[in-house]
């Protein structure tokens, strides 16, 4: 029994059925969508950039770091082959972080640590060059207030909802079982409680990342990630991802709309639920920034805007374990969920066995 029908979920039973064809395999979500995380992210296959990286390193220990990135890196694969990359409209056209004025010494640290990031990253990626300066992107974008930028080759984009559908029609076609509008309220070795009475399971997989507080005493907390995206745009000044102030902010193209996410570095303890509905404050700033600095010159509206939750903790490495017996957990992805979902969810398998 997996309960989550998300990214982690779906891989988990997938992966099941890939390795036990016979295996009686059901899922359990709550919502008629996964309501997490991932119908609501905001597509980007992230693997990390500069800044964000270099604050991970003083908050975590080095090798609990790398190893995260690469799960991220083998994830990202683990993804395009459980799918392919059509499937999800995956782009690689990389990515930029982005840096204001006031951090010049920010961008100054990231440059004097290009080296050394450029060599962890060849011996996960291959890839000679991962991260390089690269001003051409400001004065082509028509961006203001940011002053410097370092590109990242790892980095992608999907189509969120492209991906989904295809987990679940690899996941249907295996003969997985989902069952919607079934909420988990309570689970122990051999049962669950639900809102229709218990079920019974031999082996019971949560996968429930950023709400796994409500299941789980583990150290993982929800993260609300809010969104917005803009009316369709007379002129695209770009086509890739960006990223500025460790990652806290990001925002793309989806095809002539802007997409534009992040903000819950304003206040970490209102953001830290599960509750799905937007904020004012972190939209009228994600407003804000949008009209100032993104797209100064171009008249736009709000077309949609939503939240999601991510699951987070002291670090980013996502927690894939046994709990009680029986019961085993795939959750804190750490706001990486497209990049590292498939594999946490292959790892999980692998725990659960026959």
């Amino acid at each position: 029994m997996v309960i989550g029908s998300g990214i982690v979920g779906l891989s988990t039973a997938i992966h099941q059925k890939l390795s036990y064809p016979k295996k009686k395999v059901v899922i359990l979500e709550r919502g008629y969508l996964p309501t997490g995380a991932s119908t609501k992210n905001a597509g980007f296959a992230c693997i990390g950039s500069t800044s964000e990286l270099l604050s991970d390193l003083q908050n975590s220990a080095e090798d609990i770091v790398w190893q995260t990135v690469e799960k991220r890196w083998r994830g990202l694969h683990a993804l395009k082959e459980l799918i392919g990359e059509k499937q999800m409209n995956y782009q690689g056209k990389g990515s930029y972080e982005l840096f204001m004025p006031s951090e010049k010494d920010s961008y100054q640290n990231c440059l004097d640590q290009l080296e050394y990031l450029n060599k962890q990253m060849k011996r996960i990626t291959a890839l000679e060059e991962t991260y390089k300066p690269d001003q051409a992107v400001i004065d082509k974008s028509a961006f203001a207030g940011f002053n410097y930028a370092i590109s990242n080759t790892a980095e992608g984009m999907i189509d969120t909802g492209a991906m989904m559908m295809a987990l679940s029609r690899k996941a249907s076609e295996l003969g997985v079982i989902l069952l919607n509008g079934i909420e988990c309220k309570a689970v122990e070795s051999g049962k669950i409680e639900t809102n229709f009475g218990e079920i019974t399971s031999e082996q019971i997989a949560i996968c429930t990342n950023g709400l796994a507080a409500r299941l789980l005493d583990l150290e993982v907390r929800p993260a609300r990630a809010q969104v917005i995206v803009t009316s369709e745009l007379s002129q695209l000044p770009f086509d890739s991802c960006f990223h500025f102030d460790e990652g806290y902010y990001y925002f793309r193209n989806v095809g002539k709309r802007i997409l534009f996410g992040g903000g819950r570095n304003l206040d970490f303890e209102a953001e830290e639920t599960d509750e799905l509905r937007t904020s004012d404050q972190v939209i009228n700033h994600l407003s804000s920034l949008l009209k100032n600095r993104i797209l100064p010159n171009q008249a736009f509206r709000i077309a949609h805007q939503w939240a999601g939750t991510m699951g987070v903790g002291a670090n980013k490495a996502p927690i894939v374990q046994e709990i009680n017996q029986g019961v085993y957990c795939a959750v804190r992805l750490g706001g990486m969920g497209v990049a590292i979902g498939s594999l946490v969810g292959k790892e999980l398998s692998e725990k659960l066995g026959r």
